[in-house]
């Protein structure tokens, strides 16, 4: 025990030492702070798209919602349901009737071109057809800005974020989609969902301007709890009037971020990874020049009876604080800049613009700084190293 207190006496003591002679190395080491924040910043940033685009995906699905869609489709876009297949899937056991119908919603799903605010490029924005019944649906619809469409009229209302996204959606604009003129009228939130980046319309007058008589895409569904799936599932399936595939909502929009989420973290890696070798040669540099400086001193140390395992701590400690410093500058700066900041992107299994917002979580924030301590272990590691191994009596005969 007595052993053990000494040993972390000369811990201390030596750790010490070396963090109040950082003002003697200031430019070095902030250099590395510097260098280790722009990794971090970079690496939090691009992952924080990520994070993003999933969870606004995910948010569009309910827990207790169900997606149902035509046998082998592989999104909305590509899928078709009769009118009559539509009748059949509400008359389905285990959803939700808070009247004699069950909460459903049968939609339609179109793509417009619509031009980017910040480019002027033409890209694919959803165009969905939908009835009153959607809002309850969602249950997280809510206008903001002018007022709903009137059913029957070619009126549509905007998601916040494709009007902030996209030209051409401002309140009282017209444009020609499909067969028809359309005119703006009012503009919604959804709770950060995907439903924000998409442009909604009345079904009735959306089927005939795109000539899908009574046919659906898909329709939406409220479970009565979410226990009620595999019986709702099961109907359906077992129905031989009926070829569908069966989601629950999450499940489904979860799946449908896989493919650009996982693009976006695996860049996002790769960019940290290249990133992080500039950083971890700087912080060899300025730890090995520290070693350099201090010879003498850690010498004299070692000649007082100071052990080699405390001066390899004590270097590594100091280069874990300066990139532990710079990791969390960096999250901080990634945060103030990314978090909230809105984009689009293509969602790959339906070829059309998702809208969503950046989000640097706390989860993102927490890798970011490990990633940092990663960093600073790499890049103090050898110096410590040597440091704990120079010889005594060669550093000293340099006093």
């Amino acid at each position: 025990m007595t052993r053990l207190f000494r040993w972390l006496s000369q811990v201390v003591a030596v750790t010490w030492l070396n963090l109040r002679n950082l003002r003697a190395r200031a430019g070095a080491s902030l250099a590395t702070v510097v260098g280790v924040a722009g990794v971090v910043m970079v690496f939090v940033g691009v992952l924080s798209m990520a994070v993003g685009f999933r969870e606004t995906m995910v948010s569009a699905g309910r827990d207790d919602g169900v997606i149902v869609l035509r046998g082998g489709s592989t999104g909305e876009m590509s899928s078709g349901l009769a009118l009559e297949e539509t009748r059949i899937i509400s008359d389905a056991p285990g959803l939700l009737r808070p009247t004699q119908a069950s909460l459903t919603s049968s939609e339609v799903f179109v793509i417009i071109d619509l031009p980017l605010r910040s480019t002027g490029t033409n890209v694919n924005v959803p165009l969905r057809g939908v009835g009153s019944s959607a809002f309850d649906v969602r249950g997280t619809i809510e206008i903001v800005e002018g007022r709903m469409f009137e059913p029957g009229r070619n009126e549509v209302i905007v998601g916040k974020t494709a009007q902030a996204q996209y030209a051409k959606l401002d309140l009282g604009s017209t444009s020609r989609w499909g067969q028809a003129e359309w005119t703006v009228v009012g503009v919604f939130t959804a709770g950060g969902s995907a439903d924000e980046g998409e442009v909604w319309a009345d079904a009735k007058v959306v089927q005939p301007a795109y000539r899908r008589g009574n046919s659906f895409s898909v329709v939406h569904g409220v479970l009565d709890t979410p226990g009620s799936f595999a019986e709702f599932k099961d109907a359906l399936t077992a129905d031989p009037r009926l070829t569908v595939d069966v989601h629950r909502a999450q499940d489904f929009y979860a799946e449908q971020s896989e493919l650009i989420s996982g693009l976006i973290t695996g860049v996002g890696y790769l960019i940290g990874a290249l990133m992080a070798v500039g950083a971890v040669f700087g912080a060899l540099n300025t730890m090995y020049s520290a070693v350099s400086s201090r010879a003498k001193e850690i010498a004299t140390l070692r000649a007082l009876g100071f052990g080699s395992g405390p001066v390899l701590i004590s270097v590594l400690v100091e280069s874990l604080l300066l990139a532990l410093t710079g990791g969390l500058i960096g999250a901080v700066i990634a945060y103030l800049l990314f978090n909230g900041f809105t984009a689009a992107t293509v969602n790959f299994t339906n070829f059309s613009q998702v809208a969503f917002a950046f989000a640097v979580t706390p989860a993102l924030l927490v890798q970011g700084a490990v990633f940092a301590l990663v960093m600073g272990l790499v890049g103090g590691f050898f110096p410590a190293w040597r440091a704990a191994r120079l010889p005594v009596a060669t550093a000293l005969r340099r006093l």
